[in-house]
C-alpha cells in the first residue's frame, strides 16, 4: 500500500525497521523540504509516483544499501559531494588524513605537489585542494567511472585537481610529490564486515587475503615518485598499524608517525622520504 501522506510514510519507514532520520532525510529530499518542513506538514500529500519512487528507496535502505548512494551526496569535510555505487562513500574517519595532510602543507613554500592513489569521488583530493589552495594536486583511480564522478566533483566545486586513469603508479612515471596520499582497499577479504558493505564497489573495499597488499605495494613504490623529504601518508584498517609500520622502517622511512581517528582506533600512518 503506497503512503498517502507525510505521517504514513514515515510510519512505513518505522514499519521496515528504517532510523527515523534516514527516513526524514530520504521524504525531504524527494519533497525538496528540510526536516523542520515534515514536522509542521505531517499531513501533506504525496503524489503517487513519489510515493512508488520512496517506497522503492526505504525498501533499498532497509536492505542495506547507503543512503547517500539514495540521496545521490555525501558531506565530506565541509564539501558537498556526488556519489554514487561507482564509488565508495566517503567516510568521516578518513578526514584524519585530509587533517594531517594540510597540515605537513602549511610549512612547505611555494606550490606543493601532491597526488592522492584510488581517489574514488575525489573527496580526498577535493579535500585537500579546497584546504591549502596553492598545493599543486593530482590524483589517481583505476575506474573510469569513479573518475567520471570525481572530475564531475571538481567541476561542480571549482576546484582544480588534474585526474588520471590507471593501476597506482602506472600514470605516474617519473614524477614526483611532496606529498602522497591514499586510502586503498585494506579490509581482509575474509573480514566478517565485509558483507555488510556488498552496496559499495568491492575492489575498493578489498584486496583480500590480509587486506595489506596494497598498502604494501604502495609503500614499496612510493620512494620513486617522492621528492627529498616528501611524506607518504596511508590510510589502514584498526589493526593493521604495526605492519604498516614496519613495513615503512625496512623501506626506509624516518618519522613515524599514526593518527587515531574519531572512534580513537589507529587509522593513518605515514612516514617521510630521507632528505
Amino acid at each position: 500500500m503506497m503512503p498517502g501522506d507525510v505521517r504514513a510514510a514515515l510510519s512505513l519507514a518505522r514499519s521496515l525497521g528504517l532510523d527515523r532520520l534516514d527516513a526524514q532525510l530520504l521524504l525531504a529530499a524527494s519533497l525538496k523540504q528540510n526536516r523542520a518542513w515534515l514536522i509542521s506538514h505531517d499531513d501533506a500529500p504525496l503524489a503517487p509516483a513519489l510515493a512508488a519512487t520512496l517506497v522503492e528507496q526505504m525498501t533499498q535502505r532497509a536492505a542495506g544499501m547507503p543512503l547517500a548512494y539514495l540521496l545521490g551526496e555525501q558531506e565530506f569535510h565541509g564539501l558537498l559531494l556526488t556519489v554514487t555505487p561507482d564509488t565508495l562513500v566517503p567516510r568521516a574517519d578518513t578526514e584524519t588524513l585530509v587533517d594531517w595532510a594540510l597540515e605537513l602543507l602549511v610549512p612547505m613554500a611555494g606550490t606543493p605537489s601532491l597526488v592522492d592513489l584510488g581517489t574514488g569521488s575525489g573527496a580526498i583530493a577535493l579535500a585537500i585542494k579546497a584546504g591549502h589552495p596553492a598545493a599543486i594536486v593530482s590524483a589517481v583511480d583505476l575506474s573510469p567511472a569513479a573518475l567520471t564522478v570525481a572530475q564531475g566533483n571538481a567541476h561542480r566545486l571549482g576546484l582544480d585537481v588534474a585526474f588520471m586513469q590507471g593501476n597506482w603508479w602506472q600514470p605516474l612515471l617519473g614524477r614526483r610529490f611532496d606529498i602522497i596520499v591514499s586510502n586503498p582497499p585494506y579490509i581482509a577479504g575474509g573480514d566478517p564486515h565485509l558483507p555488510a558493505l556488498q552496496h559499495e564497489p568491492i575492489g575498493a573495499l578489498s584486496p583480500g587475503g590480509d587486506g595489506l597488499s596494497d598498502l604494501l605495494l604502495l609503500i614499496e613504490g612510493a620512494p620513486a615518485h617522492l621528492t627529498k623529504g616528501g611524506w607518504l601518508l596511508l590510510e589502514h584498517g584498526y589493526d593493521q598499524a604495526p605492519a604498516v609500520a614496519e613495513a615503512l622502517s625496512v623501506r626506509g622511512f624516518v618519522d613515524l608517525g599514526l593518527r587515531r581517528d574519531l572512534g580513537g582506533q589507529p587509522r593513518v600512518s605515514a612516514g617521510r622520504w630521507p632528505s
